[in-house]
């Protein structure tokens, strides 16, 4: 069997990169070993898909090279996935932060995928294990469960260790690794953070609890969701800062980012002085984690009892909570892969090797990773444009 180009992952990148590279008149061979194409799409935004974000900057991307991406995302923006979306006819709508969902469900985004691969010619074939690449007379050999596949271009869009019940693995990395381009070490990226047992026994009762709060590490910062689980804690501010978070490293964390507590408290006391302590901080925050707070900071008594300093000091503690996570759920629920294949190894502008000419590297196999919001998605699309124009 003979292509001229062999995509390996039939993911948002890979999709992409396989429309863009037929329609250049290339013969185009998709290879996942999925049975459906797209999956991590399906599941992706609770169903609906957070296609990308009105909002795509630079700094919102990590990586060793953080202007490594800045070609592929000014060359196909936000702007040109949306104009897809719209003329497929697709309803989406900006549900906070500039992220984009479908009205209706993300399967709409992989018919519309579907649709562009079908009219532009490319061939998919799904189910099919890939075992290696390598070099070839005039291109490259794929090592299929189809048989050897003789191509002159091979793009890798096989994500990272993500989900792996979504039949993620590392494969995208032993092939860089086999053809010599370095690695940034991989770790799970907006994922879930875990407590030790002391900590836990301070928290578990507040499982379920969410606020609104700002969550900082190693100088970066989010103002969003924060929940509270049985094992830790989660919610998009973590999912957030997980990405700048680790092993060792503490969180801040203000558990009332919208509120002034101490000011609501000492106007509270010349209202309602009577009040408990704990009751009237459970007018500001979740009533299980007031409890809690009040518990760990010995207050008692009434509101009335309360001088200025005292309520001062139990504000400090809402607005200054200092933890030291343990770990974090690691791949099994994380939704994307931090590090991966060094950006140094590659051409910014076509991301391919640059030692290895016809060999292609997209999506998030790449040391580029974005925050939460459909920006992992924009750099998807992104990077497979980029190589489906030289691919």
């Amino acid at each position: 069997m003979e292509a001229q180009v062999v995509i390996i992952g039939a993911g948002a990148a890979g999709m992409m990169c396989a429309i863009e590279s037929a329609r250049r008149g290339r013969s185009v061979l998709l290879l996942d070993h999925a049975k459906s194409a797209g999956e991590k799409i399906r599941i992706s935004g609770g169903g609906r898909c957070n296609f990308t974000n009105l909002d795509i900057q630079p700094d919102r991307f990590l990586s060793q090279n953080p202007r490594f991406a800045l070609s592929a995302l000014k060359r196909y923006t936000q702007w040109d996935f949306i104009a897809m979306v719209d003329a497929a006819g697709i309803p989406w709508h900006e549900k906070t932060l500039g992220q984009l969902f479908c009205d209706t469900s993300a399967k709409d985004i992989i018919a519309m995928l579907a649709g562009h691969m079908q009219d532009a010619g490319v061939t998919v074939k799904l189910g099919t294990t890939v075992d290696g690449v390598t070099r070839a007379a005039g291109g490259y050999s794929v090592d299929t469960s189809l048989g050897a596949i003789r191509c002159e271009s091979v793009v890798i869009a096989t994500g990272g260790k993500s989900i792996p019940r979504m039949g993620a693995t590392g494969f995208g990395y032993h092939v860089a690794e086999s053809f010599g381009l370095p690695i940034v070490e991989t770790r799970p990226a907006l994922v879930p953070l875990t407590f030790a047992e002391q900590e836990l026994a301070q928290t578990r009762a507040l499982a379920g609890t969410s606020v609104q709060a700002n969550v900082a590490c190693d100088g970066a910062s989010f103002n969003e969701g924060l929940l509270f689980t049985h094992r830790g804690l989660s919610g998009p501010s973590i999912l957030q800062i997980s990405s700048y978070w680790t092993e060792g490293r503490t969180l801040a964390v203000n558990l009332a980012a919208t509120r002034d507590v101490a000011a609501e408290l000492k106007s509270l006391r010349a209202e309602a002085g009577r009040i408990s302590i704990k009751n009237a901080l459970a007018r500001i925050i979740p009533e299980k984690l007031a409890a809690v707070v009040v518990a760990e900071t010995g207050h008692s008594g009434n509101l009335a009892d309360q001088n200025n300093a005292s309520l001062d000091a139990l504000a400090e503690r809402v607005h200054t909570w200092i933890i030291k996570p343990v770990g974090s759920e690691g791949y099994r629920t994380a939704e994307v892969t931090l590090g991966g294949i060094n950006t140094d190894a590659l051409n910014a502008k076509t991301m391919e090797a640059k030692d290895a000419p016809g060999l292609y590297f997209i999506g998030e196999v790449v040391d580029v990773t974005g925050w939460l919001g459909g920006y992992n998605f924009q750099w998807a699309w992104s990077s497979g444009w980029a190589a489906g124009q030289v691919a």
